[in-house]
């Protein structure tokens, strides 16, 4: 390809002709939304920000992703546990710790998992023909060696690819990869049609036989991970880290589809994002007026990022922790942030003040009385 410029002027001035170009730059993967896992380096923790908590079964850890625990507080969840080197390319992982030597029953099942929403994999065309093969690849680190499992479901949790891997030497990074064959039936049809969970990606911490399926194949049953997968919670003490989890297109892994860190928040905004009193007491958090003399209704308050639903889940941490202020007085509220008010883009606070204070018609500002208030806005998460 040849290309002249007219050095006598500031124009470029192409020459007419044939452009040949030899291979292709389009290939698999190389544009777009390659990886549908988000957060998978744990850069995002806008809950905890790096504290170590004891989940609920299916409540959530670092920004996208859930623990189950079917009997309670057998394991603990920290961005960065044990502060131990992230293998290169990553600054964060998620840290596992398990808290006792539980021998797991039959009925028991312990995972970190992420769920896809069904916009962000409806392309893979899964329960169709047409179904595409996938990959997850991953690195992983453990005080236990042996087998592991996992599992990856669809929506509705009645079909599942149980997997496994192995761990080969304790308290190592490794990387793992997975390839799956696209299932052709089952479902996953719906995925095209709905923000709800297209599918769900599990890593296992320990399971019995109702939620443990063979390896290697689909099957119409609700597993969570493979049989005979190491028992991490059956351990005291034993540690699971996990980073670089990423989900791609296609039968061989390629590199970590790194995004920018402001485009990884806002996606993980979509299902939940926090506001804080960075700036401590007397922090405006909205504004409002009051409609009688103990009534306010404030907002609206603009969430960061459009929610994945209509009816966002709206908390915040604790009516003394907010003031309703106006020109002449102040006063906490006693009432709630209600969900009602609330859409994907904003909510409003309809709240009452410990007294009457206020003074109908005037204007009024919600500010914090601590650094320790929040509000919290879920998607709601998956």
């Amino acid at each position: 390809m040849t290309i002249q410029t007219n050095h006598s002027s500031d124009t470029f001035t192409p020459t007419t002709g044939t452009v040949n170009v030899s291979g292709y730059i389009n290939t698999l993967n190389t544009f777009g939304f390659k990886s549908r896992i988000i957060n998978g380096a744990m850069d995002i923790d806008q809950r905890n920000a790096g504290a170590s908590v004891t989940p609920a079964s299916f409540s959530y850890t670092l920004d996208r992703w859930g623990a189950v625990q079917t009997t309670a507080s057998k394991f603990s969840v920290q961005q960065n546990a044990a502060a131990v080197t992230p293998p290169a390319g990553f600054t964060n992982y998620l840290g596992v710790t398990s808290l006792s030597a539980y021998s797991v029953g039959a009925g028991d099942t312990f995972n970190i998992y992420q769920s896809v929403e069904g916009f962000n994999c409806a392309d893979f065309a899964w329960g169709t023909a047409s179904a595409q093969s996938v990959t997850l690849s991953f690195w992983v680190r453990s005080s236990l060696t042996g087998t592991f499992g996992g599992a990856i479901k669809d929506g509705s949790s009645t079909n599942a690819y149980p997997f496994n891997y192995t761990i080969s030497t304790a308290n190592t990074w490794e990387q793992k990869t997975i390839s799956i064959v696209g299932p052709t039936s089952g479902q996953f049809s719906y995925t095209s049609t709905t923000n709800g969970i297209g599918i769900q990606i599990m890593f296992g911490l320990g399971a019995g036989a109702t939620y443990s399926g063979t390896a290697g194949a689909w099957a119409a049953f609700n597993a969570y991970t493979a049989t005979g997968a190491t028992s991490v919670v059956g351990t005291n003490g034993a540690t699971f880290y996990i980073t670089g989890v990423q989900l791609e297109k296609g039968s061989t892994a390629t590199s970590f589809d790194y995004r920018p860190y402001g485009t990884e928040l806002a996606l993980c905004q979509r299902y939940f994002e926090k506001w804080e009193a960075s700036e401590g007491s007397g922090e405006v958090a909205m504004l409002g007026q009051a409609i009688s003399t103990t009534l306010v209704i404030a907002g609206p308050f603009f969430y960061k990022v459009t929610k994945r639903t209509t009816s966002p889940t709206i908390t915040y941490s604790s009516n003394s922790h907010f003031s309703f202020t106006t020109a002449t007085n102040s006063g906490n509220p006693t009432g709630t942030l209600d969900s009602s008010l609330a859409n994907a883009n904003s909510a409003r606070l309809l709240g009452t003040a410990g007294s009457a204070l206020l003074i109908a018609g005037n204007a009024c500002s919600i500010v914090a009385n601590t650094a320790s208030a929040y509000i919290e806005i879920s998607g709601p998460e998956l």
